[in-house]
């Protein structure tokens, strides 16, 4: 079975966190702090993704840098190499962007709107879900269970 991004969505939620190019820094880390999140996409005055932030963004870009993250502002420290998804691509070619381009997050856009995020440990956990599935699904066919019913005919 290959679960799609979609599916995922319609489980997880669609909810995205989003911090605009000209909050600092420090506004980020507390966002993601208080939401328990590692990374934010990031947006123009109009709402438009162009970028992400994430805490590998901070540690790689301003702690290494020397910079401050109450001056720096969000838009100069993300990453604006994105790679996005559809809701219609499966979570198997997610978790091979994923690897393929050393990303965390993916952000899901549909007619350039976006529509969610996916963690690679969203991912991960329905790729697990998905085996678990198949390997009761195959139990049951080996074991005779749940294909059928027996009924008894009354005499």
């Amino acid at each position: 079975m290959k679960s799609k991004v979609k599916e995922l969505l319609a489980e997880k939620g669609s909810s995205v966190e989003t911090i605009n190019v000209n909050n600092t820094v420090y506004d980020g880390l507390v966002m993601m702090s208080k939401k328990d999140i590692g990374a934010l996409m990031v947006v123009d005055d109009n709402g438009k993704l162009v970028g992400i932030f994430s805490e590998r963004d901070y540690a790689r870009k301003i702690v290494l840098m020397g910079k401050t993250s109450k001056e720096t502002k969000v838009g100069d420290m993300m990453s604006k190499e994105i790679t996005v998804i559809r809701p219609d691509n499966t979570i198997q070619e997610c978790l091979h962007l994923m690897t393929m381009k050393k990303v965390r997050h993916l952000p899901v856009l549909e007619d350039h709107d976006l529509v969610g995020i996916i963690s690679i440990g969203d991912a991960v956990n329905r790729v697990i879900s998905d085996q678990e599935a198949t390997i009761h699904d195959l139990e049951d066919y080996i074991y005779g269970r749940a294909y059928g019913a027996q009924i008894e005919l009354n005499k």
